[in-house]
């Protein structure tokens, strides 16, 4: 038996609160009848007999039962707004780790509008939306009543919301593609804009800011133009809707009206009649109102579903012994998300306990690909990429993060302190090990000369923080606990002399207490760092073994010489050529 989903166990829970609501909206409807019952016992009864017995009692028991009518909307109210809370609460953390999986395999999916959808779905179910679907059942016992009165009376309220009903049908057949189409062009619009405003600096400074309004306002007036047609014709069903709704009273009164001349009904049967036909109506005209809300949720509900379908949930992994550091490469293929490109093929290497790799190749020749796949954020196409004999896939997303630390090319520190950036964010993080690993980076000195310190606030995306200063807090966040695995894309970008002597000391130190270093670099004194090489080109494997074989120098040349390969890398030509075996060539 398949089982359930995150998603469908939120529905679930929302289904016992469903129940109770209907089961309270019964008697909210049924309470419903006092004001008409009141008119007519005051019409009928109070103004021909002038009793004021009559007058007070009726009146007593009216507001009784109005008090208890107010009692069961507040307490359904609160019931949807409790259920609310809870439909959040078991669908909040599933969400946020879809939308990190999701956005990891495919960057730029936008799988974080469903966050957003969690919200909408939520707020129809608990606002006046979706009560206007539970008060909408009890619309026939309010027209028997009508019947009940005269059947000219419930002929006319029948027909009232029989015409009110096919304009709500109409609404939606109407507007439901123009709602559609303007939601994913908002969408749309809205990623463009978050994606480009984080180049803020760069629009501004290479003049660029007419360029992209104009893109965006491209995508903003597609989605408005959607927007606005189906506002349009959701306008003149609206505006029918109110002519039929004033026209009924019309012709509910005026039918009364000639009734009582007949003396069929009493004139207090004709105010109550009428007070009846708009609380039969009532539900309908508000389904009609709250419809482009509902056609929201209800795309937000397809988001959401498609997410759980598509992205199942994080599997239960046996906790293993923490890993040393072995890492193992065989046969991996890789594909740029959402295409058929091949990125990566047949890479296989080999990095042991205790070394460092470099990685190496020119650009484009798939180094940042592999590395996200050394540290489980990439799936495979094909091969494995095993942390001590066990497939990543395999490892505890929890723990396998506890043993990997990563750096990647663009550093991106988030909103908080330092120290919590340092420290992942966990909760209730040791001092101690935070200036550990400030220290083992080089970066206590630098952080201690920040306004706060540790406690300095390093901005949405470390904008407060330059470059270099990101990049060594990054690289204290990858080195804290000392993990087994420590996979760095070119560490040393935005790095000046000091950085990178303190980055060449953290490797050295790193490397004598046994820790796995994975190394991108182009720069030849970290190469000189390394036990192993692994040069790419084109995604494949050119040259991979021990770096002092590959490039030994010939007689008579500098030993500060460039590396071939580092050459080779940065589209220089190479001091020499290394043959596939990898001697001299």
């Amino acid at each position: 038996m398949r089982q359930k989903t995150s998603l469908q166990i939120a529905y679930g829970r929302f289904r016992a609160t469903f129940v109770a609501t209907i089961v309270f909206s019964f008697f909210v409807n049924l309470l419903m009848f006092v004001g008409p019952l009141y008119m007519l016992q005051i019409y009928d009864r109070v103004l021909s007999s002038r009793n004021e017995n009559t007058l007070i009692m009726i009146t007593i028991i009216a507001v009784m039962m109005l008090v208890s009518y107010g009692f069961l909307e507040f307490t359904r109210s609160k019931l949807l707004v409790r259920a609310g809370l809870q439909f959040d609460d078991v669908l909040a953390n599933p969400v946020f780790n879809r939308v990190v999986r999701q956005q990891t395999a495919q960057p730029g999916s936008g799988a974080q509008v469903a966050l957003n959808d969690i919200d909408k779905v939520r707020e129809f179910m608990t606002g006046q939306g979706i009560l206007a679907f539970f008060d909408a059942p009890w619309v026939p016992m309010f027209l028997a009543l009508c019947y009940a009165f005269h059947p000219w009376l419930g002929l006319v309220a029948t027909i009232g919301a029989l015409i009110i009903f096919s304009l709500a049908l109409a609404n939606e057949f109407a507007t439901r593609n123009a709602l559609q189409e303007a939601g994913m062009a908002s969408q749309g619009a809205n990623h463009f804009v978050n994606t480009t405003m984080q180049n803020a600096e760069v629009i501004r400074a290479l003049g660029m800011e007419k360029q992209l309004t104009k893109r965006w306002l491209d995508r903003h007036d597609a989605a408005l133009a959607h927007q606005a047609t189906a506002s349009g014709r959701a306008g003149i069903i609206m505006a029918s809707s109110k002519f039929i709704r004033m026209s009924l009273q019309v012709a509910i009164l005026g039918t009364g009206a000639y009734l009582a001349m007949m003396q069929q009904i009493s004139p207090g049967i004709m105010i109550a009649a009428s007070i009846v036909m708009g609380r039969a109506l009532a539900p309908v005209e508000q389904a009609v109102g709250q419809w482009k809300q509902f056609v929201a949720a209800r795309q937000s509900h397809a988001r959401l579903k498609s997410l759980f379908d598509m992205i199942g949930d994080e599997e239960e992994r046996i906790a293993l012994p923490d890993p040393k550091g072995n890492l193992r490469v065989e046969q991996l293929y890789a594909m740029a998300p959402g295409t058929k490109d091949t990125l990566l093929k047949g890479v296989s290497f080999h990095v042991d306990a205790g070394e460092i790799l470099a990685l190496i190749g020119p650009s484009g020749s798939g180094k940042s690909t592999l590395v996200r796949h050394l540290v489980g954020v990439m799936p495979p196409a094909s091969g494995t990429v095993r942390l001590e004999g066990t497939e990543l896939h395999h490892w505890h997303p929890d723990q396998l993060g506890r043993n990997v630390g990563y750096l990647p090319q663009d550093v991106k520190l988030f909103r908080g302190s330092v120290s919590e950036n340092v420290s992942r964010f966990h909760d209730d993080p040791s001092d101690v090990d935070i200036v550990a690993a400030a220290t083992l980076a080089g970066a206590h000195d630098m952080i201690q000369s920040l306004t706060n310190g540790y406690e300095t606030d390093v901005g949405d995306g470390g904008t407060s923080l330059s470059g270099g200063q990101r990049q060594r807090v990054g690289l204290a966040r990858a080195v804290y606990k000392e993990p087994s695995l420590i996979v760095l894309d070119e560490p040393n970008s935005n790095l000046d002399s000091t950085g990178e002597q303190a980055l060449i000391a953290c490797l050295q130190e790193l490397k004598k207490r046994g820790k796995t270093i994975v190394l991108v670099t182009h720069k030849a004194n970290l190469l000189a760092l390394s036990d192993k090489t692994v040069m790419l080109v084109n995604g494949t494997v050119e040259k991979f073994g021990p770096t002092r074989e590959l490039f030994q120098q010939p007689p008579g040349k500098e030993a500060a010489a460039k590396p071939a390969a580092a050459q080779k890398a940065e589209g220089e030509t190479p001091v020499v050529q290394i043959s596939t075996s990898g001697q001299k060539a």
